[in-house]
């Protein structure tokens, strides 16, 4: 079977065919990097990771880009809070980043570039949307996209200019011509530090967020690429202005492949900062081992909400164990994935079909229950190589069955931690409290320290958009 992967660009399930044959190459949006990386931002690199992992099995060569956002508002008052340089701060939240996705299995992309290594290439190529009359610089010094300009805006998102016209009700700001024009060059203000300018044509400032990954992409995949990816909150706006500038400069298509995953919910509400719901990656590792939090992510399609909760992460826990202990029972034999054999086939069959992860771990159950009955060390090989395709079932069935916990955990459930007795409840409900001012301050280090405080103690926090409640696992 073919693969075939959902385009956004055409809404329709669509034969893969590379441009060049044997060879993707492949630009998702990656982070904008002054914070721990959270739950949301591991379903969008998983689904990546899975991606580029079954293109691998496929017999393709993969040029994967994976970019950062280096440079950005957030950054800057991030930054200025702190009292540290923009790079002291990205190197800090790069670094994090990097430890806990390696935690997950989640593989290094080809490439990782940061958006400030890039500079030039992005005031080049604002400079051939301005020869081509699709960017004007304001008086106040900003370089803007002029959006009417461009036939054919909106077509991967669906919204036409006619749809976008409510814009225009809202008075043009920050010497817009249009509502609808967005920047391509910041002119720097006095206020901002001197790390977060550079020099060019239109003076001192600094790139816009769309034309980072616009430029990012073409330099390092050239103009037109296979897969453009990211989550499904940037259809709209970021990639379809990327389309824009790209396509404007160059009259090519960006990339012939569109793919975007869905979100992550908490109690049926998109998972989101400002609706204080979001776990960060180390939150949810300091309760749940990183094999199972992989499962979790991955057993959801790609394209679906992915729906968070304890009884949800301690199902995949109980699954995954499941599998572990089919091959606890027998020795898997060593061996090269056969893509005849009858499991095998319905395993790459289920993946062809854009990615179906949930088909193919129902494969591995089915192929567990053979393995279950049968002791087959042949069946447990086949059951142990699918499981590495989507990055699962690599280490000593034993190990995983004895260590299935976190440290915390471990040391709670055997009652070494310790006792909860130590925090009466109004010093528990003090803590979440002083947590909770930490997090408004966006001093997310002192919360995750509380967090852990709490739970080292036995103490568990449930976030909610209600508020944080707690329950003691001593």
């Amino acid at each position: 079977m073919t693969l075939r992967i959902y385009n956004t660009l055409s809404r329709d399930v669509e034969e893969f065919l590379p441009l060049v044959p044997g060879h993707v190459r492949m630009y998702v949006c990656g982070m904008t990097i002054y914070d721990y990386c959270h739950i949301g931002h591991a379903r969008m690199m998983m689904a990546f990771d899975v991606v580029q992992r079954w293109l691998k099995a496929s017999g393709y060569q993969v040029r994967y880009v994976r970019n950062i956002t280096d440079i950005d508002d957030k950054i800057i008052k991030r930054a200025v809070e702190r009292g540290i340089t923009i790079r002291a701060l990205t190197d800090e939240m790069i670094k994090a980043m990097h430890e806990d996705v390696a935690k997950l299995g989640i593989e290094s992309p080809t490439l990782e570039p940061r958006a400030t290594e890039y500079v030039p290439q992005m005031l080049s190529l604002i400079g051939r949307l301005q020869a081509k009359g699709l960017a004007y610089q304001s008086g106040n010094g900003d370089v803007n996209y002029a959006v009417r300009r461009f036939t054919g805006y909106g077509k991967l998102s669906g919204k036409s200019l006619d749809d976008l016209r409510a814009g225009e009700r809202v008075a043009v700001a920050d010497g817009k011509e249009d509502p609808l024009d967005f920047v391509l060059w910041k002119s720097a203000k006095p206020t901002e530090p001197d790390d977060a300018k550079w020099d060019s044509a239109y003076g001192e400032g600094r790139p816009g967020w769309h034309i980072e990954c616009s430029a990012m992409s073409c330099a390092t995949l050239g103009e037109t690429f296979d897969i453009h990816g990211g989550g499904a909150d940037l259809q709209f706006p970021h990639h379809e202005n990327e389309i824009a500038q790209s396509e404007g400069a160059t009259g090519k298509p960006l990339a012939n492949f569109w793919v975007h995953n869905g979100f992550v919910r908490v109690d049926n509400e998109k998972m989101s900062k400002s609706l204080g719901n979001f776990f960060t990656i180390r939150e949810v590792l300091a309760q749940y081992d990183a094999e199972t939090v992989r499962f979790f992510i991955i057993r959801a399609h790609y394209r679906s909400a992915l729906n968070y909760s304890d009884a949800h992460l301690d199902d995949a826990r109980n699954s995954l164990r499941r599998l572990y202990t089919a091959l606890s029972l027998v020795a898997p034999a060593e061996r090269e994935l056969d893509w005849t054999e009858h499991h095998a086939a319905r395993f790459k069959a289920a993946m062809d079909e854009d990615f179906g992860t949930p088909e193919a771990v129902a494969v591995l159950f089915d192929l567990a229950g053979e393995v279950n009955r049968s002791r087959s060390p042949q069946l447990a090989g086949v059951l142990k190589a699918l499981g590495a395709c989507l990055g699962l079932l690599q280490q000593a069935p034993e190990k995983y069955l004895q260590t299935r916990l976190t440290a915390s955990a471990q040391a709670i459930a055997s009652g070494t931690a310790t006792a909860v007795a130590e925090y009466e409840p109004e010093q528990i409900d003090r803590l979440i409290a002083e947590r909770t001012q930490a997090k408004v301050a966006r001093n997310f280090a002192e919360a995750d320290r509380i967090r852990q405080d709490l739970l080292e103690h036995g103490i568990v926090l449930k976030d909610s958009p209600a508020g944080t409640n707690w329950e003691s696992k001593a």
